[in-house]
């Protein structure tokens, strides 16, 4: 049965026990975020469906270990502004503005496209977009599963992307492979996944000056003549010396 058509129904009374557990806390501790019960189930219904597997039985046990594991304040907080609650977004800016602000100052090249940046993300976590007549929020697409800052780092990220893929000096993959070889373009892709916030915020400032110094590198390559850039492949590709190179023009 596919993902979509998977309900609060197919999960066991335990399931549904602990979910209502979960609500009635975080119904305690918002009780002015208008988030109904039935919102809230769906929610976590799609979370476990889309994580454990939308085939055959699931069990009590995995399912009960995925609810624990839910940021359960984070994703009410979330439901709450989605559905257009305003003490939910006066919450929301009051806790995690700044810190928005924080990480697109990190990236951005100017203090105006950090603004633009904010500007946009906002835009897109209130939702402009009017599908079947409702109005549709990037909140919606948070799980709970993993906390909501560590979530909008993500989000924020990929507006900071699209801003400089937009720019008119953005050096693309194709022409940084053209100019500077594809051992060195594929190598400006390769780390991993920054962790925490901290590591998130020196990989953000690494980013930014990785990009100006492969913009730079690419129109020194540029520049060269033929025999040059050969030059610089025996060298730094192949580990040829001086005499290597004449003893293969010879």
């Amino acid at each position: 049965m596919p993902t979509e058509a998977k309900t609060s129904a197919d999960l066991s009374a335990e399931n549904h026990e602990m979910i209502d557990l979960i609500y009635a806390r975080c119904q305690e501790n918002a009780p002015n975020f208008g988030v109904t019960a039935d919102c809230f189930k769906d929610s976590l219904t799609r979370t476990i469906f889309k994580y454990l597997g939308a085939e055959g039985n699931l069990e009590s046990g995995d399912v009960d270990s995925l609810l624990s594991q839910i940021q359960a304040d984070d994703l009410f907080l979330a439901l709450a502004c989605a559905n257009g609650n305003e003490r939910a977004w006066w919450e929301f800016d009051q806790a995690h503005r700044t810190y928005l602000e924080r990480v697109a100052r990190h990236l951005a090249k100017t203090e105006v496209d950090a603004q633009e940046v904010i500007d946009q993300v906002y835009v897109e976590l209130y939702g402009t977009k009017i599908v079947d007549g409702e109005r549709v929020s990037k909140f919606s697409t948070y799980s709970g599963r993993g906390s909501l800052r560590g979530w909008l780092r993500t989000v924020i990220w990929h507006s900071l992307v699209d801003l400089h893929r937009a720019s008119h000096d953005e050096v693309s993959l194709d022409e940084m492979t053209e100019n500077v070889g594809e051992g060195m373009a594929h190598a400006s892709f390769a780390e991993t996944a920054p962790g925490g916030e901290d590591e998130m915020m020196d990989h953000l400032a690494r980013e930014r000056y990785r990009k100006a110094t492969v913009s730079a590198l690419a129109s020194a390559m540029a520049s060269l003549e033929d025999h040059e850039k050969l030059l610089l492949l025996f060298y730094h590709v192949d580990n040829l010396k001086l005499r290597d190179r004449k003893a293969c023009r010879e």
